[in-house]
């Protein structure tokens, strides 16, 4: 007989008298003296043994927990059956047990079962221990699921999957790359690809009319709780002869089945909600809404004007209704404090209009004369309460309201429950101001064509709007994607406008740009985040969770120790010097 005749899920009351071999982990003993109940657990489910006869008895009670063992026996019904348990009804007399692999340790870094309730750090050491959970486990199973499913509805809609090179070369995409470096050519080095941006448009270029895979992707970033540091995947997509509406059917196509079928919660259907980039910042202070949030922020700048309350006067000033509710004052102040800890020092103000319209508390005074106006632009009439944002520059403004409306909805628990809601993130600047270099620079992708082709560049490059989009869902970025400038001379153009003149774009991007001089496709793409879309259907804010084994929030693989130092001969191989720290 082999290990096993039957997984841990797989006997039912049907099964009673037949003679079974299972294997597993030893997940727990209840020892009751002249008998020993036992639960076996393996990838599927579990399955109680109960033993009372020698040698089974005092094998079981010698063996420690989370130690692998077979077990062979009978099959006979539960005197006290568990509904609540697949093979509750049922349970194994053994006649055999033997030892697979013993535990030598004489303690577990954590319960199993309660696994997620330890430090990261030791679950991430222990991660070969941790995965052992179930509740653990179902999430990797999940994220496999839902990968299958990808493929699947990608192969449908007539795309070919094509593997791109992990080993190619640096290329300025805005993240830091890892770098590895050539034995055979001293000085010179390989990157990990940030991702197959390039070689997906070569393949447009190549003739292939649909691209995908599931491509890793390689970004030496900081950590987030929605960004894994270090590696990454995204279902990566490419079309030729498309336009930004081409893409969208395709990923709409996709991405709806897919969450509804995993999650059980609803789904918004085709099409998306299409918002043009600066009314997101206007209405929702980000470019990555979460339309669950009801909330919509209004601009009430030309009602503050002359209003005398100096801290708002002659600054741009966005407002916030909540209609419905009743705000009690202590809750106020302790959401003032936390949007000051949040925004570093910013500052929340507000009114209240009573049953009767009346404005009452906070910065009242200030505001009723005009209140009528108040009303017209807020769309409110009594029952509500108003948060306002003040600040000298828009773009502060902005971001700090989105931060009040995301406070405001989660903390007067508005969002809509069960939900996803997807919305396009259209019309991009081609290029913005950099916050470090104070210099002009591409805003999204420097791959994208701008909108009017080279008559674009015959205004203002900050008025420049790209075919540039995102795909948001609950608040979160999926993923980035554009139609590629694929005409040369308007490539060369967009890139002097940043300041790179031709012989830097050629050596920058030769292969793309050589491949453009033979005759390239109009072609666009998208790559919504794998490991992203998981993390949403699993309802988890971890990133981490859906990965099977991650890097910890310092970018450092505590189970295989990475990095780590390597020997003076491997380093001589590839001709690099560490220089000592002094």
């Amino acid at each position: 007989m082999s290990f096993r005749t039957h997984n841990c899920n797989e006997l039912r009351a049907e099964d009673a008298g037949k003679r079974v071999k299972i294997a597993g982990w030893l997940d727990s003993k209840r020892d009751k003296g002249g008998l020993l109940f036992a639960v076996i657990r393996d990838f599927y489910g579990t399955t109680q043994v109960v033993a009372e006869a020698e040698p089974c008895l005092s094998q079981l009670r010698d063996i420690p927990t989370e130690s692998t063992v077979s077990v062979e026996g009978t099959v006979v019904l539960r005197s006290s059956p568990n509904e609540k348990l697949p093979t509750g009804l049922i349970e194994i007399v053994p006649e055999k047990v033997e030892v697979l692999g013993r535990r030598l340790t004489p303690a577990l870094p954590f319960e199993i079962s309660r696994s997620t309730e330890a430090g990261e750090d030791a679950r991430l050491r222990y991660r070969f221990l941790d995965l052992r959970n179930p509740a653990v486990r179902d999430k990797i199973v999940l994220r496999s699921e839902i990968i299958a499913d990808l493929r699947r509805l990608m192969t449908e809609q007539g795309f070919t999957e094509i593997s791109t090179p992990i080993l190619t070369s640096s290329s300025p995409e805005g993240a830091r790359d890892y770098i590895v470096p050539s034995r055979i050519y001293p000085g010179e080095f390989y990157a990990l690809p940030q991702a197959p941006q390039q070689y997906k448009q070569l393949l447009m270029c190549s003739g292939f009319d649909k691209y995908f895979q599931i491509a890793p992707c390689f970004r030496d970033e900081d950590a987030r709780a929605d960004r894994s540091p270090g590696e990454f995947y995204q279902l990566d997509i490419e079309m030729a002869f498309a336009e930004q509406d081409d893409v969208f059917a395709v990923l709409e196509k996709v991405l709806p089945p897919v969450f509804a079928k995993y999650s059980g919660w609803d789904a918004d259907r085709p099409p998306f909600r299409r918002i043009p980039y600066l009314t997101a910042l206007e209405d929702y202070g980000t470019d990555k809404p979460d339309l669950r949030n009801p909330l919509l922020i209004r601009d009430v700048t030309e009602l503050t004007v002359n209003c005398g309350f100096d801290p708002v006067m002659l600054k741009h000033v966005k407002a916030i209704a909540v209609m419905g509710v009743n705000v009690p004052r202590k809750w106020i102040d302790k959401t003032c404090e936390e949007f000051k800890v949040k925004t570093e020092g910013g500052a929340m103000y507000w009114f209240k209009l009573d049953e009767n319209g009346i404005p009452a508390g906070g910065v009242a005074k200030f505001i009723a004369e005009n209140i009528g106006a108040w009303k017209e632009l807020l769309g409110v009439e009594k029952d509500a309460f108003v948060a306002l944002v003040a600040e000298d520059k828009l773009q502060d403004v902005q971001k700090r309201a989105g931060i009040l409306r995301t406070m405001l909805g989660t903390g007067l628990d508005l969002l809509e429950k069960n939900v996803y809601r997807f919305c396009w993130i259209v019309d991009f600047p081609m290029y913005e101001i950099g916050e470090e270099s104070g210099q002009l620079e591409f805003c999204h992708n420097p791959f994208s064509m701008p909108q009017g082709g080279m008559k674009a560049f015959e205004q203002d490059p900050l008025k420049i709007l790209a075919y540039q989009y995102d795909i948001v869902c609950n608040g979160v970025e999926l993923s980035s994607g554009a139609v590629r400038n694929h005409d040369p001379e308007i490539m060369l153009k967009a890139f002097s406008i940043v300041g790179l003149g031709e012989e830097e774009v050629r050596a920058k991007f030769p292969a793309l740009y050589h491949a453009f001089e033979y005759g390239a496709p109009p072609h666009a793409g998208v790559a919504p985040g794998v490991d992203r879309m998981v993390m949403l259907i699993a309802d988890t804010t971890n990133i981490r969770e859906v990965i099977a084994f991650p890097m910890n929030a310092k970018a450092r693989d505590l189970l295989m120790n990475a990095p780590s130092p390597v020997e003076q001969i491997q380093l001589d191989e590839v001709h690099i010097a560490i220089k000592k720290s002094k």
